[in-house]
């Protein structure tokens, strides 16, 4: 099977939430402690832990750090005033972030375990149980879909050939190993590819910081360039695919990722480049029709006019600073989940597929 030795960006210790601050990297490696579930909310908030399914681990171990604390300051007989505290926390980790399904997707899992009248002094334990399950669940499933879109790109003719990815979808995403990076050192390891493209992903430098980092951690040749480069890339290099991941996919198949992957998909049919998104299915989130409905998380223009301090723009200068943009499902080629490979998604082999 594949090397486990990756970064974790979350992890359990001694009876703490430790996220790697991906704020730091890759300059620093500094780790943030959280023993309260407001101290996780505010690490989601500010960007210390990102990536769709590795918030979705943080809510799930935040709902366990939620019990232990209202333990301490409620009447063990009151199960009510419990339970009403608890969902004023579990609301409040789920508004931290409005785009990422997984987040939602967690900590309902959480109140699922309250509603079960499990005994008051055990649900720290249990949702700690629950966290470590969902923690455990996404690294297999990250395996699963690397082996299931090796499969696919096994297909492609003209062995090895190149990949462009945007933002990051690795271990520092996930719960470990990756999925859009997942399937890049499963690649590499078949020698399907001989290079990752990695966009360097404006406004905080996703591709840069983090997806060169991790590919070169793991000794994958990783090449990074400006996103404004793809489309030259794509027509002067041997560039096959784009491969992404998600923070929520709609029923039909559209699928909101980072800022910058719609016009990416744009690019990659011009030049006759396949498009896949790599996500678990809980990234998935079929009340919604389409990505019309999709909450677009906008974040404040200095992320924009300002890194780490350092002005880049005029002061005073108007900004729009939407973090993520919706995907049509018909500039997709494939949506593989730890499901199954869904070709030129629709809604029909969406519910098909993850039913």
């Amino acid at each position: 099977m594949n090397n486990r030795r990756h970064v974790h960006a979350v992890e359990w210790h001694s009876d703490k939430l430790v996220l790697l601050d991906q704020r730091k990297l890759p300059l620093e490696e500094v780790y943030v402690i959280c023993q309260s579930v407001r101290q996780a909310v505010d690490a989601i908030k500010n960007m210390t832990v990102r990536g769709a399914p590795a918030i979705g681990i943080t809510a799930a171990y935040a709902c366990s750090l939620a019990a232990r604390e209202r333990l301490k300051e409620t009447n063990h007989n009151n199960r009510l005033s419990l339970e009403a505290s608890l969902r004023k926390d579990f609301e409040m980790l789920k508004a931290a972030r409005p785009t990422a399904v997984n987040l939602v997707w967690a900590v309902e899992r959480a109140q699922q375990v309250v509603d079960k009248n499990t005994a008051i002094l055990d649900l720290p334990h249990e949702l700690l149980r629950l966290a470590r399950e969902i923690h455990e669940d996404d690294i297999e499933n990250n395996y699963k879909m690397a082996e299931l879109a090796c499969q696919e790109l096994s297909k492609t003719a003209g062995k090895p050939f190149s990949i462009i990815t945007h933002c990051n979808a690795g271990s520092l995403a996930t719960g470990g190993y990756g999925t859009a990076l997942g399937v890049a050192r499963l690649a590499w390891q078949q020698k399907l590819i001989d290079k990752v493209y990695a966009d360097e992903t404006r406004p905080w430098f996703q591709g840069a910081r983090l997806t060169a980092w991790e590919l070169m951690y793991d000794n994958v040749p990783v090449c990074l360039n400006v996103d404004s480069a793809a489309a030259w890339l794509m027509s002067n290099r041997t560039i096959k695919w784009v491969i992404v991941g998600a923070d929520r996919i709609a029923a039909n198949g559209d699928v909101a990722n980072k800022i910058g992957t719609f016009q990416l998909a744009i690019a990659a049919k011009y030049h006759d480049v396949k498009v896949m998104v790599v996500a678990p299915s809980s990234t998935v989130d079929l009340s919604l029709e389409s990505g019309d409905s999709i909450e677009i998380e906008m974040r404040d223009s200095s992320e924009l006019t300002e890194f780490r301090g350092f002005p880049l723009a005029a002061e005073g200068v108007e900004t729009i600073n939407p973090v993520f943009d919706v995907t049509p499902a018909r500039l997709i080629d494939v949506i593989v989940t730890e499901k199954g490979v869904i070709e030129r998604p629709t809604r029909d082999k969406m519910l098909w597929t993850l039913s």
